[in-house]
């Protein structure tokens, strides 16, 4: 499992509440700084994640920690009838449904506000389940994936888009210097909250990915678990099914 790495190192909050109170300050400026530190490639990967629901004909779509709706607004384009994109931040959700409007969408996408780790969702509700960088804010990995496996019809999909850590050199150690003293300094700059991306980047770092994360899927009983490592490795794309 990972490290409990949290936001705010002197914050008497659980990491729960921490996440929650680090995005609704950073949501007015999150897509834009996104498009800076991953240089315009997440929108590649997230392309990649579209294909692969799209290929399983979806009929009902839960976008997890769906923040400001960037992937559930890609995630239109599989012709799926509903989509249902879920975060805890109520800041990230009110910038996503902004978008959502602007791209007349809301007859598609609805956004919830929802903990990950308890999902107001019936058992076997969803054809798909998505998540782009925000499993490794769960409180409780196993619980957040336990509660994902419950919502996922049998024979759906599951897919996480997900910071991972090269491990060849001189790619590892070029990341590291980047994500542990450029990223925050960016985001410092950007967001006036330095601590926000010093977090993402420590906790990317200690975040369990690859083979770890296969067998953890494996554990909480998801089958047909597969890792796809983005863009030597910085990223990773998992698939799985119930």
């Amino acid at each position: 499992m990972s490290e409990n790495v949290t936001p705010y190192k002197d914050s008497g909050l659980g990491k729960k509440e921490q996440v929650t109170k680090m995005f609704d300050t950073i949501s007015g400026k999150y897509d834009g700084l996104n498009r800076v530190i991953s240089f315009g490639i997440d929108i590649k990967w997230r392309k990649k994640v579209v294909q692969i629901v799209k290929d399983t004909n979806p009929e009902t779509i839960l976008d997890i920690a769906t923040g400001t709706g960037d992937l559930a607004i890609n995630l239109a384009q599989t012709g799926a009838g509903k989509i249902i994109g879920l975060d805890i931040s109520s800041g990230m959700l009110e910038v996503g449904k902004k978008k959502i409007a602007e791209k007349k969408l809301e007859d598609t996408i609805e956004m919830v506000l929802g903990d990950s780790e308890n999902l107001p969702f019936e058992d076997n509700t969803f054809d798909a389940i998505t998540v782009a960088f925000g499993v490794r804010n769960f409180e409780n990995l196993e619980k957040g994936l336990s509660e994902i496996l419950r919502v996922l019809r049998p024979g759906g999909c599951f897919v996480i888009l997900e910071t991972s850590v090269p491990t060849k050199p001189p790619y590892k150690q070029g990341y590291n210097l980047y994500t542990r003293h450029v990223l925050p300094v960016i985001g410092k700059i950007f967001s006036k909250d330095r601590s926000a991306y010093k977090y993402l980047s420590e906790s990317a770092s200690v975040f369990p990915h690859g083979e770890k994360l296969n067998n953890i899927l494996s554990k909480i009983g998801f089958i047909k678990v597969q890792n796809h490592p983005q863009t030597l490795g910085v990223a990773t794309i998992y698939v799985a099914s119930k």
